[in-house]
């Protein structure tokens, strides 16, 4: 048995860039000018902040903020004031005005039926029907009449009110004089809000106060290393505002730059199918945390037209040209409200209350590789970021840039850009049409496509099932694929892990899928595959894990380059198996480009294409399943402008202090106040009244609702600020016996024995020096304990999915039965003392059998009973890069059990079994495989904060 004592847990994550990219000489440059096209319009920080020289700290990091666009606080009129000003009322109603709402029930409900429970028009008529029925005796009525009444007033509330305009574009090119293909005489309609009005009020939005930057900054570890997380923290803002105030009078201003994204999708529906081209805005200032968590950070836009023709003319060069342009040019129409603006002040009212002078510029652009193409006009297969040849981008190729791209399109012909540099001259991207703006540059990172279901499932997951028919047959293959999905499927359960209980077999992939796996994917196939395959599939998982933190300092950066080194070096094996010819793979080169990119934009967790690919289901999906079906689009853009309208509302009545506590105690406390002023308006025409004995307060439980990860049970998303990680029991006990009657239920006849040495160590944690412990005098407890069949873990893991915190729980199980089923007992990580050593810096692995507490001396002690794992050896596996532990043993050969209080509990761990080269049996599954194995990967890719631990 070992004694613990709870101690502080460490730091296992260490904040950790490089140099900028060489600037190019400028170039002629070139506009959008809609060669092809007609064009109709018919529309329906507090305190001065301080210079560069200066460094601000922040805890471990020094901050060095950007010496003129500093964010200096404004009146109306743009004319700075004294920065230690309080802002100017935000609004001159009362807290008691629920304008155009009667009431706080009246909005609340209008919430829930439209935004959270998205109820038919019919369905709402029916509620407040029987709602009414149960009103008319107290001659009263629900807060709307019918769906008809509570849409009016949505539609009348004046906030988040961004009318949707349109134009409308066609073809003006050379046409034929007969058999007019059919899209050139197609007019094609783009509807859009205006991006200027979209940014003023994600800007005025009280709820991002504290969570907004209002200048580019440079924060620095203790020993001079770069910390980029933010975007704000990149070299690319820095660099814009250093342009900006290369004029004076831009001095003092505040730089928000535009974050885009596009991504065609698809809503089914029974006879089909219907595609739409949604378009995306967040501003860069906003924290990554915020653009994450989709808190009208990223807004709807607009929705790009989707031209189309018959089979005859699909390849046509023409159409194919008018399709690109039409793509930039209502990209140019749209933004160019802006374009005014990128030059000279925009007065805008900020979060903090406080007006600042804004300045535009047109920023990174969110877009998966077809939509890269398309952005960047280049050739499919090439590379939009550098000049690589598409049959060798496996090398490294200078960059692209705007200037050096309109000098080759003055300079040679047509054929030669498209087969010499890929590049499609008839296209002028619309960055053209504004200031400080390089589509090569601001093509974003994108995890989700790039990494995720690009290079890990497209590629290397199909890849080693190309290899097994190569090297086995297609049936020994078959086999084998078989067997990996049976040890996927034993995987124990783990919070927020997605199941896959008949193993990655299945036909219709999605993001969420393929990043399941990649948790456990490398254990599986361990035994299966070569070990160069297993160490490209390490080093990549590594480089993908180390790229998808929440923030990197300059030594991920080299981290992230050694990773792909390793990967390039291991994944040769895929050609020396025949199973690949070459690497030049466009998603897989961008690889290549992340850590520059990471330098540019800080992390690229607040850039990738799934912040987009979620907004389409409440822009997109939701709306459209909420239509009539038939000319759904303007219906779609009425419930997008709804949904906008409550969510500012919201943030309004939410910063004047009218949505605390629940709509019932709300209520509830309306009602005791009106009964203390009668009361008191009693007693002063009576002295001698009587005064009403108090009742007993109402007990309402109110329930609120659950952040759940979409990827499976028991992993929470915690909103708030960042608290010291801790462990709790469960709220409620699910049973009690006394202490022989546990022993027989683990199994454990020392159990006594062990509660006695617990006691023992927890009477004597201060003591530096006390006597051995002996039985015969040790403190003895057979009394009664509480059973719990589950803890929570609460701990700061920024990576993964959290709150605004960065804080995240899960549930650590220890329970006879799960969900019905049979028993499961989790593993942990335990913090252990410092003079001992172990391989996770001082962190040992073992699996909860029991949560129990009791209460000895007036202390309530709450406890766990676990079984240790130990460590094979003491460095990690060089082929998987995970620790291996095994079971431990007493010297008579029984498990090492013992007694610890649960402070010294870090988080669950996760145990993948040591599978070797045989098939596993059918018998073993989830629920037993931790009986059935002698050994067990410690698997650092559970989550991103088991990485940093791991």
């Amino acid at each position: 048995m070992r004694m613990l004592h709870p101690r502080p847990l460490r730091n296992h994550r260490k904040f950790h860039q490089a140099a900028p990219a060489p600037l190019r000489s400028p170039s002629p440059e070139r506009h959008n000018e809609d060669d092809a096209l007609h064009l109709d319009e018919n529309g329906p920080g507090d305190g001065f902040m301080p210079d560069a020289d200066t460094c601000v700290q922040l805890g471990p990091l020094f901050r060095t903020f950007h010496p003129h666009l500093t964010g200096l606080k404004c009146n109306i009129n743009g004319d700075f004031i004294d920065q230690n000003s309080p802002p100017p009322l935000r609004t001159d109603a009362l807290p008691t005005d629920w304008t155009p709402y009667e009431s706080r029930v009246a909005f609340e409900t209008a919430e829930f039926l439209f935004t959270r429970n998205q109820m038919s028009a019919g369905q709402i008529d029916t509620l407040l029907d029987l709602w009414a029925a149960t009103l008319i005796q107290y001659n009263d009525s629900p807060p709307f009449a019918s769906h008809r009444d509570l849409y009016g007033t949505i539609d009348s509330t004046p906030l988040g009110d961004i009318a949707w305009e349109s134009f409308s574009m066609s073809y003006k090119g050379v046409k034929p004089a007969e058999n007019v293909p059919p899209w050139m005489k197609a007019t094609y309609e783009v509807w859009f809000r205006d991006p200027r009005l979209l940014i003023h009020n994600i800007l005025a939005n009280p709820d991002f106060d504290g969570e907004i930057e209002y200048t580019p900054y440079r924060d620095y570890d203790d020993n001079n290393q770069r910390c980029f997380k933010n975007f704000f923290s990149g070299d690319w803002a820095w660099k814009q505002a250093d342009k900006i105030a290369e004029d004076p009078e831009m001095h003092g201003s505040t730089f928000v730059p535009l974050i885009v994204g596009s991504d065609k999708t698809t809503v089914s529906v029974a006879t089909g199918h219907t595609e739409y081209h949604p378009l995306y805005l967040s501003i860069g200032n906003v924290f990554n945390s915020v653009r994450r968590a989709h808190r009208n950070s990223l807004v709807l836009v607009g929705f790009l037209a989707i031209p189309t023709t018959t089979k005859e003319h699909a390849d046509d060069v023409d159409f194919r040209n008018f399709r690109r342009q039409l793509f930039h040019s209502s990209l140019a129409n749209i933004f160019k409200s802006l374009k005014k603006n990128m030059t000279t002040p925009d007065i805008v009212h900020c979060p903090d209350g406080h007006y600042r002078r804004v300045i535009y510029g047109l920023g990174p652009y969110i877009a998966d590789y077809p939509e890269q193409v398309l952005l960047s006009g280049i050739v499919t297969g090439w590379c939009p970021k550098c000049l690589n040849n598409r049959n060798a981008l496996d090398g490294n190729g200078l960059l692209r840039c705007r200037e050096h791209t309109d000098l080759l399109v003055q300079e040679l012909q047509h054929k030669q850009l498209w087969y010499e540099y890929g590049i499609v001259g008839d296209v002028v991207p619309f960055t053209n049409d504004f200031a400080r703006a390089d589509i090569h540059e601001l093509l974003s990172p994108d995890l989700l496509h790039q990494i995720i279901k690009g290079t890990f499932k497209d590629h290397l997951v199909d890849w080693v099932g190309e290899y097994l028919e190569h090297t086995h047959g297609k049936a020994r293959a078959a086999e084998i694929q078989d067997d990996i999905d049976r040890r996927i499927a034993a995987v124990a359960p783990f919070a927020g892990l997605r199941r896959f209980p008949e193993g990655r077999g299945f036909s219709q992939w999605t993001g969420d899928d393929s990043k399941a796996l990649m948790k456990v994917y490398l254990p599986a196939i361990r035994g299966h595959v070569p070990q160069d395959i297993i160490r490209a599939f390490s080093a990549f998982l590594d480089f993908c894990y180390i790229v998808r933190r929440e923030a990197l300092m300059e030594d991920d950066l080299v981290q992230l380059q050694d990773a792909l080194d390793r990967f390039h070096q291991y994944r040769e094996v895929f050609k020396t198996t025949g199973v690949r010819l070459t690497f030049s793979l466009p998603r897989q080169h961008s690889l290549q480009h992340y850590a520059r990119m990471i330098r540019l934009f800080g992390a690229p967790n607040g850039l990738c294409s799934s912040i987009t690919e979620s907004k389409h289901i409440k822009a997109v999906k939701e709306p459209w399943r909420r239509s009539s079906r038939y000319k759904a689009l303007g219906q779609m853009l009425l419930t997008n402008q709804r949904l906008d309208k409550i969510a500012a509302a919201r943030s309004d009545f939410e910063a004047r202090g009218m949505l605390h506590g629940s709509c019932v105690s709300d209520a509830l406390q309306m009602l005791k106040n009106g009964h203390s002023q009668s009361l008191s308006d009693d007693n002063d025409d009576d002295d001698d009244a009587l005064v009403m004995p108090q009742e007993p307060p109402i007990q309402i439980q109110v329930n609120e609702p659950q952040h759940q990860t979409i990827e499976g049970e028991a992993a929470d998303i915690i909103d708030g600020p960042t608290v010291e990680a801790h462990v709790e029991l469960a709220a409620k006990p699910s049973g009690a016996r006394d202490v022989p009657t546990l022993a027989l239920a683990l199994r454990l006849p020392e159990f006594p024995a062990m509660i006695q040495q617990f006691l023992y160590d927890q009477l004597h944690l201060t003591d530096h020096e006390h006597a051995a412990f002996d039985p015969a005098t040790a403190p003895a407890f057979m009394g009664r304990v509480l059973i719990y069949s589950s803890a929570a873990a609460s701990f700061y893991a920024p990576s993964d999915l959290s709150g605004t915190g960065g804080m995240r729980r899960e549930h650590i199980r220890a329970t006879t039965s799960w969900r019905g089923g049979p028993a499961r007992n989790d593993c942990v990580f335990v913090s252990m003392n410092d003079e001992v050593s172990c391989g996770l810096d001082g962190l040992a692995v073992a699996r909860v059998l029991c949560f129990f507490s009791l209460k000895y001396r007036a202390k309530y002690l709450q406890c766990a009973v676990v079984q240790w794992f130990s460590y094979v050896t003491d460095s990690r596996d060089p082929d998987t890069g995970m620790y291996i532990v095994a079971p431990s043993t007493n010297d008579n050969g029984t498990p090492d059990v013992s007694i610890i209080h649960i402070d010294c509990i870090f988080r669950t761990a996760h145990l993948i079994p040591v599978y070797g080269n045989n098939f596993i049996p059918r018998e073993i599954t989830l629920h037993n495989s931790h009986n059935m194995f002698r050994a067990f990967y410690i698997n650092k890719y559970a989550d991103h904060h088991a990485f940093e631990v791991g």
